[in-house]
């Protein structure tokens, strides 16, 4: 005759707890991990692209640009003009500090220097990019007629603020860094 068990059996119930307390957590754990597969690409495309981030700071040798003279650089994907200008042109700026331009504002808040002028190459109305105009002595956009003076103020059309001045610092006398 068989000797009985001193163990006591589980019954069905009890079988049937454990297993699905193993199943939940064991589910739990796949859908946290599966979540986190998904979540890793979705959060680290909302960072800026290698080119963009490569270009997180531009440096410009100044000695390139020749006084009255002014170059177009890239920097995060955006035309910066940096214009080193003369005496002529500092002086027609700083008298445009005092006839009426559509958002006025001084030369001096927007330059660090006053041959140096450095401002996003971007009109403020449709985002189009301004060209060079002699007449004025800064710029006009080609899309619809803003005009633009020599330290970057509207001074005529549908754009309603200043071309506007990236964050940029002198690194050394030949040197600028934007970013």
């Amino acid at each position: 005759m068989a000797k009985p068990s001193s163990k006591p059996t589980a019954s069905a119930s009890d079988v049937d707890a454990d297993r699905r307390k193993f199943l939940v957590g064991t589910t739990a754990a796949v859908g946290a991990v599966g979540a986190a597969c998904c979540a890793v690409p979705f959060v680290g495309s909302m960072a800026p692209s290698r080119d963009v981030a490569a270009q997180a700071t531009v440096d410009i040798n100044l000695s390139e640009i020749p006084e009255g003279e002014a170059k177009t650089y890239l920097w995060q994907g955006k035309p910066v003009f940096v214009w080193h200008r003369n005496a002529a042109q500092i002086a027609a700026a700083k008298a445009g500090d005092t006839t009426s331009t559509m958002d006025p504002e001084p030369d001096a808040k927007r330059v660090q220097k006053p041959e140096w002028l450095v401002v996003l190459g971007i009109c403020t109305h449709l985002g189009c990019v301004p060209i060079r105009n002699d007449e004025v002595g800064g710029w006009r956009c080609p899309c619809h007629g803003s005009q633009f003076d020599v330290s970057g103020r509207v001074i005529h059309g549908p754009a309603g603020t200043n071309l506007h001045i990236p964050p940029y610092t002198f690194v050394d006398d030949n040197t600028l860094r934007i970013g």
